[in-house]
Parts: structure tokens; sequence; C-alpha cells
């Protein structure tokens, strides 16, 4: 099992050689309109599936690729809660290890769902390193 590494710094510039996957966590109604998605979208443009658990892969460069992962419903906290769904993050978590391991690739993300989504790290992290790291997969979560 593989540890996770969290260092300071950009995940839209991922500090690793070899084939990348840079993923973050969006909403099922595909409103873009603030958090991570936007550092993304300035850099390279990218399209989804809308459905809860849908990850949907954008080759962004020879070796990178970006991973929208849809686990988050709506975008207001409402009587519902925040609108995080850690089953859908759990479910698109999943299947990013299988694209990782297919690439080949290490996975960078920054604290997924801990934003506008209104996740805590304390239960997205548990996710990631089951997994992810569990799975042998290099991962690096970037704080600025």
């Amino acid at each position: 099992m593989r540890e996770l590494e969290i260092i300071a710094g950009d995940a839209t510039v991922p500090q690793a050689r070899g084939p990348k996957i840079i993923t973050h966590v969006c909403n099922d109604l595909g409103g873009w309109g603030k958090g991570f998605v936007l550092a993304l979208s300035r850099r390279w443009r990218a399209g989804h599936d809308f459905g809860l658990g849908a990850v949907r892969l954008v080759r962004v460069g020879e070796d990178t690729w970006v991973a929208n992962m849809v686990g988050q419903r709506g975008i207001r906290t409402g009587s519902g809660g925040p609108p995080i769904r850690y089953d859908a993050v759990a479910r698109c978590l999943r299947a990013l290890a299988g694209h990782a391991t297919e690439l080949g690739a290490s996975v960078h993300m920054p604290r997924i769902g801990c934003g506008l989504a209104g996740g805590k790290w304390d239960r997205i992290e548990p996710l990631v390193t089951e997994e992810l790291c569990a799975r042998d997969i290099a991962v690096t979560v970037y704080d600025r």
C-alpha cells in the first residue's frame, strides 16, 4: 500500500514524472462557477457526464489527464446538508483507480470535496486511501 503524500503546491501543476491524472469533485448540474474547477477550466476546457458517481477523463497533455468526478449533488447546502455525496465520491475513486492502473498514472488533487461541496477531509481521506493508495496508486494532495 502506498502512503498518501500531502505537499504544498498547485494541483494543476503536478509534481511527478510519467502519466498523471489531476482529479477534482464537481456537481451533477454542470454548474462550474467557483472552486478548483475554475483553475482547471482556465488551464484546459473539460466536459463531463453529470450523473453522480460518474468519472470522465479528459486528456489535456501528452501524459496528463483531468478526471471530472461527479460527487456533489447540486451546488447549495440545504435541509439535506452540504452538496457532497460521500458514496458517490467512493464510486468515483474506485473508477478512477481503474483508469490510473490502466494508464500507469499517478493521481494528483487538492483536498477534493472539501471546498464548495462542503465535505470533511477526515471522511474523504479514508476513501482516497482505501480506493487508491491500497491499490498501490501514487496519490499526491496539494495544499495551497
